[in-house]
């Protein structure tokens, strides 16, 4: 394939707006925005909205707003306009008659009159003498076209309005050839293929033809986009060399699929909904059905470890490196180093890319992140100091940010109960009393950081005749309610004297062995 290298890098991320963008689509855009920024690129978005009976309102708004959040930035598109414009199909469609009918003036599409009688018929009959049934070379010769209806009869139903399509009209055994950047040579006969509609009966075009047309006049250097698209690449192909642009086809890449985690086949909203996890980049509420689907957004991921989770299914970089910023994405990226095998998608992988960037936030970052939570559960006029202690204490325990705020309930009022399993296990006779005289001591004690508070609890324990091992978790259950829990002296210290002393002898009235 001839291209020259000195061309300007422009790629494309062009989905469809018939519903929620799949995660396997914002990968896809990640690896184009890779791609364009390491080589000083263009990234376009292009909406491709010829089919307009699958539009679903909201949806475009999704796209736009899940590439922000993922940290995709878009050159040329709908919202920021560009030398291409408009950049939505169905506002460019006038444009694309005229490259279906100089087809036909070069004698390489025609018009088809067929009505869906006639295909079904046509179907049925190549079935029944075991053929596969398509409209191609052998069959079209059967058909009601402009290549067996007379050229008078065309012009007729033509000017008489008769519904038509416009086909291209494929050799019937030749090879057709193009090379993937990431599988290599691709060679498939034409006598596989079908001679597709290029423009429907209603004047828009398919998708063929209006992407075909769209990349050469945006200038498209590299055609990224998922593996679903390689058994239409070559018919994509065959359009390049009639309209003549053959010498500046795009470069093509055709990504892995996302897999299921067991492996066996693509990921599907119905996998995230059995596994829990989500499969959308945002949630999403689907208008028909008020349906909602989870987001990554809304489960609480941090969209850096999304971009490096993404990045890393289906593309290895050369030193098995695992964590990367957008930056460091950019830098390291290359299409050779793309798997040709489907990626396994791993939620424990995603929620360890999660606890990666958690604890690699600092205190006040992620603050930011949960103070509107801290303050919708414990009230408005809550202290951030002391709320961003307790965040210090408990966020070692956390993969998301979002659950460290509804654990934090303990520092913010009295236990409401107690873990029962845990008392069944520790509590012996005389442990509330042991409480009680923990208690006695922190109230005669100064303690006030963590050091003092364990001295004191040790020194107890002596004075008690009990191992510390012995009233270690009795001491968190009577604080907290909870077997488990942040260290323990940090949280004493937290609490402090005078509240740790009636917790232990709230709990000590409370609690029956």
């Amino acid at each position: 394939m001839s291209m020259s290298d000195s061309r300007p890098v422009r790629v494309r991320f062009a989905p469809s707006p018939t519903g929620p963008l799949h995660i396997g689509g914002v990968r896809t855009a990640l690896y184009n925005y890779l791609l364009a920024r390491q080589l000083g690129g263009t990234m376009i978005l292009r909406i491709e909205d010829t089919d307009q009976t699958r539009y679903v309102p909201g949806a475009e708004a999704y796209i736009l707003e899940s590439l922000k959040w993922v940290g995709i930035e878009i050159d040329e598109g709908p919202e920021n306009g560009g030398p291409h414009a408009p950049y939505r199909q169905s506002e460019r469609k006038p444009m694309y008659r005229q490259y279906a009918e100089a087809l036909i003036e070069k004698g390489l599409a025609y018009y088809a009159f067929d009505t869906e009688e006639d295909l079904d018929a046509m179907r049925k009959r190549l079935e029944a003498s075991k053929m596969q049934p398509a409209y191609d070379a052998v069959s079209r010769m059967g058909m009601k076209n402009s290549l067996t209806l007379g050229q008078d009869e065309v012009k007729a139903r033509l000017e008489s309005g008769d519904p038509y399509v416009i086909r291209i009209k494929l050799p019937r055994k030749e090879e057709v050839r193009f090379h993937d950047e990431i599988r290599g040579w691709v060679v498939v006969n034409s006598s596989t293929m079908d001679d597709k509609v290029l423009l429907k009966s209603d004047g828009m075009p398919t998708y063929h033809l209006a992407n075909v047309v769209d990349d050469y006049l945006m200038g498209i250097s590299h055609v990224i986009r998922g593996e679903e698209w390689l058994p239409s690449a070559p018919l994509h192909v065959m359009l390049y060399r009639y309209l003549g642009w053959e010498e500046v086809m795009p470069k093509f890449a055709h990504l892995p699929l996302l897999l299921k985690p067991e492996g066996n086949g693509k990921l599907s909203k119905r996998d995230g909904d059995r596994l829990g996890f989500p499969v959308f980049p945002l949630q999403w509420t689907d208008p028909k059905s008020g349906e909602t689907s989870s987001g990554y957004r809304e489960s609480g991921y941090f969209p850096e470890a999304v971009a490096n989770m993404l990045a890393l299914l289906g593309w290895h970089p050369s030193d098995n490196r695992e964590l990367f910023s957008m930056a460091e994405l950019i830098e390291a990226f290359s299409l050779e180093k793309v798997s040709k095998s489907g990626a396994k998608f791993d939620v424990n992988k995603a929620h360890w890319f999660n606890q990666q960037y958690l604890s690699n936030t600092s205190d006040e970052q992620l603050m930011e992140v949960v103070w509107a939570q801290f303050q919708e559960l414990y009230g408005n006029d809550i202290d951030r100091e002391y709320a961003l202690k307790v965040l210090a204490l408990l966020r070692e325990k956390f993969q998301f940010a979002k659950d460290i705020a509804p654990a934090a309930h303990f520092f913010y009022g009295r236990p409401a109960s107690y873990d029962e399993a845990a008392i069944a296990k520790k509590w012996k006779e005389d442990t509330n009393a042991s409480l009680l005289g923990l208690a006695e001591a922190f109230a005669a004690a100064s303690a006030s950081d963590a050091e003092g508070f364990e001295a004191c609890f040790r020194a107890a324990c002596e004075a008690l005749g009990k191992k510390t091992g012995e009233l270690m978790q009795p001491m968190r259950i009577a604080l907290s309610g909870e077997a488990m829990g942040p260290p323990i002296f940090e949280l004493l210290a937290l609490l402090g004297a005078a509240e740790v002393v009636d917790r232990l002898k709230l709990a000590a009235e409370k609690i029956s062995a």
